[in-house]
């Protein structure tokens, strides 16, 4: 089933998450086709930026709860992998927030270098609400980006964060009317991609330095937290909550 949608505009590589049905919920196939996709973009030499995007009416609508609560997730690689990736993808990205983001269609922000968004989007990171922990080096991105309190805040309380406030914070670059997204990401792209992409690459990693292990630590402990709370009483409260349409009771837990 696919779960991407591939195309380059010259040199610039556009990789739209694909599940509208599902608001592009993350499951083991697209994590297996997004850390292909990145790895193969990152080598190929024509492709000098990339934009990541969502199809429908939602940017990335954070884990496929219905395939984590049936225990069915599948994939070849791990979200180890496909974080690394990201982490290690040497091009420019520009993220284009279409819609909602939530769980990792907020955190995947902190590892692009531009985010821009439409000004109907809105982000959240639920972790809290999950009985879980927050993921894709959030602990470190954000705080980097919004200062410590803002950032333990939106990873805490588990409220929405709409356009303007992401700006505001410094997780988003710029917030433009939805219809005007897209052409707007293009020409920013289309500017990086007219310049050396020696330049670009050496410039980003220059940018990033020793920041990449950090953020791979970071990472790994988030995915052991992740592993610990994972299956606990308020994820499986949080979980039931979702599949029986209700709000989630955690007193006395």
């Amino acid at each position: 089933m696919e779960t991407l949608r591939i195309t380059d505009e010259g040199s610039i590589r556009i990789i739209e998450l694909h599940r509208p049905d599902s608001l592009n919920a993350l499951n083991g196939q697209m994590i297996d086709d997004l850390t292909d996709a990145f790895r193969d973009a990152g080598t190929q030499e024509s492709v000098k930026v990339a934009v990541l995007t969502g199809a429908g009416k939602a940017f990335w609508a954070g884990a496929d709860l219905k395939e984590m609560g049936g225990g069915n997730r599948k994939s070849k690689h791990t979200l180890t992998d496909m974080f690394d990736t990201f982490i290690d993808f040497p091009k420019p990205l520009l993220v284009a927030v279409n819609g909602v983001g939530v769980g990792v269609g907020a955190t995947i922000c902190g590892l692009a270098d531009f985010v821009f968004m439409a000004d109907t989007a809105r982000l959240r990171t639920p972790f809290s609400a999950l009985g879980l922990t927050a993921e894709a080096a959030s602990t470190v991105t954000f705080p980097r980006l919004m200062g410590h309190q803002r950032a333990s805040w939106f990873l805490l309380a588990a409220e929405w964060m709409d356009a303007e406030q992401c700006v505001d914070a410094g997780l988003a670059l710029q917030a433009t009317p939805n219809e005007e997204l897209m052409p707007m990401v293009l020409e920013r792209a289309a500017t990086l991609a007219a310049l050396p992409s020696a330049s670009l690459q050496m410039t980003k990693s220059l940018v990033r330095g020793s920041l990449s292990e950090e953020l791979k630590a970071a990472v790994r402990a988030e995915n052991a937290g992740l592993a610990q709370l994972g299956g606990g009483p308020a994820n499986q409260e949080a979980l039931a909550a979702f599949r029986e349409k209700r709000e989630a009771d955690f007193t006395g837990l």
